[in-house]
């Protein structure tokens, strides 16, 4: 990769890690409204997606820009790409924590139904998955990206345990079904989330090795 096209490709990792940051923070604040039953901080990050939605338009253009301008090839084009792919995981991300902000909202207007003890850090698995699969893709480590996805399975298993408790709740007290499904609804956002978190470190892998690694159970058990 030359001088200017390395430059560019720092530019573009600034803005994906700027991207991620605020993805974070709309994170954090959605699990925050949700555990201090804040309505107000839940409306927040829904009124915020906005901004997200505005630096994958962002990161877009830039990708669009450099190829045009500087033509790359081969694992620089895979390089610059990259960006455009990675963009939409993280604009999901953001989706998924207003996802969790409104159910955070209809759960503050009804008595609480338990302690938040799972959801908190099956939230925080998933966001560290996010964050350190961008800074596998940044810092082109692929042993990092690979332990990412070893993570996902941790947040699998916390939704199942989540799952169990809360048929229990279900079975023992109809009335508290609404409650329940709407706190399985936050924990499938944040599994949705550990995908998302999956999806950037395969692209990592990808991108350093050259190596497709996506669906590799499926080809496995097809050998």
């Amino acid at each position: 990769m030359d001088r200017l096209l390395d430059h560019e490709m720092e530019e573009l990792n600034h803005l994906l890690l700027a991207m991620g940051g605020e993805v974070e923070k709309q994170l954090d604040m959605a699990i925050d409204a949700l555990v201090h039953r804040d309505s107000d901080l839940a409306q927040q990050v829904i009124d915020g997606d906005a901004v997200i939605d505005r630096r994958e338009l962002e990161v877009d253009q830039r990708v669009m820009a450099v190829v045009i301008r500087e033509k790359p090839m081969a694992r620089d084009l895979r390089l610059v790409l990259s960006a455009v792919k990675i963009a939409p995981d993280l604009e999901r991300v953001a989706d998924h924590a207003v996802n969790v902000a409104r159910q955070a909202i209809e759960l503050s207007r009804v008595p609480p139904l338990k302690k938040f003890v799972i959801l908190p850090r099956m939230a925080e698995v998933a966001r560290s998955m996010v964050r350190d699969a961008l800074g596998a893709f940044v810092k082109r480590d692929p042993e990092l990206a690979r332990q990412v996805i070893g993570r996902d399975e941790e947040v699998d298993a916390y939704y199942e345990q989540l799952f169990r408790e809360l048929l229990t709740y279900m079975m023992e007290d109809p009335t508290t079904i609404p409650r329940c499904l709407a706190l399985l609804l936050v924990a499938a956002s944040l599994e949705r989330i550990a995908d998302q978190g999956t999806n950037i470190a395969e692209q990592a892998v990808y991108v350093i090795e050259g190596q497709d690694i996506r669906h590799r159970h499926a080809r496995e058990g097809a050998e």
